[in-house]
């Protein structure tokens, strides 16, 4: 059988009144759908195991998210499309109300998807890393927001290896969805001012 975390209770009950019945609901389904999942906090919020990890769900000031692990194997489109995209929203969307949901039903199927990929032992692809060290990994959601400001753009392209890292480990080591978004608006101001990400620091 399945176990319940007490730290997922505290995580709940510590979340605003709005996400309250939202992550009750999906904790239910999740247990409905796969009865021998194992509840655990990981990264600051509540993860759900089962023969390694299957899904994972989390609160912010104005909505909720929930993410499969292997959402990119799933056979939904839209999970499919959110997992490419690294999306910060997780492979539902907002989740601002039980109406945001989708119906129980799909709901469950998804988990039992989730599940069968871990039955099935089947693994994510084993992502390309940077070919050398003076190739950095730029993510997703920063070169599309560069790519709005030309100016940040071509600073940024402009940097040396370690001036970019710099910015992209900023950003990437983030741990909430606000912290990121935050960091990434001053990153395109800075850049566009032709500032390195630690340019307080250096001397004149």
């Amino acid at each position: 059988m399945g176990k319940k975390d007490p730290r997922v209770d505290a995580y709940i009950a510590k979340s605003r009144e709005f996400a309250k019945p939202i992550l009750e609901h999906l904790r239910g389904l999740v247990h409905k759908a796969c009865p021998e999942t194992e509840e655990t906090i990981k990264w600051g919020f509540p993860h759900f195991d089962y023969k390694g990890m299957m899904c994972s769900m989390a609160s912010f000031k104005q909505h909720c998210a929930f993410g499969f692990w292997k959402a990119s194997l799933m056979k939904n489109k839209k999970l499919m499309t959110n997992a490419k995209s690294e999306t910060a929203m997780g492979h539902l969307g907002k989740i601002t109300s039980l109406k945001d949901l989708p119906t129980d039903k799909v709901f469950l199927s998804y988990i039992k998807e989730a599940k069968q990929l871990n039955d099935d032992e089947v693994k994510l692809p084993v992502r390309q890393t940077a070919k050398d060290k003076n190739e950095i990994a730029v993510p997703d959601h920063l070169t599309k927001t560069l790519k709005k400001n030309k100016r940040a753009l071509k600073v940024f392209e402009g940097f040396s290896p370690s001036h970019k890292r710099e910015y992209v480990e900023w950003i990437t080591e983030a741990k909430t969805e606000e912290t990121r978004n935050k960091r990434i608006t001053t990153a395109i101001e800075w850049l566009s001012e032709g500032k390195p990400r630690n340019w307080k620091y250096i001397k004149k």
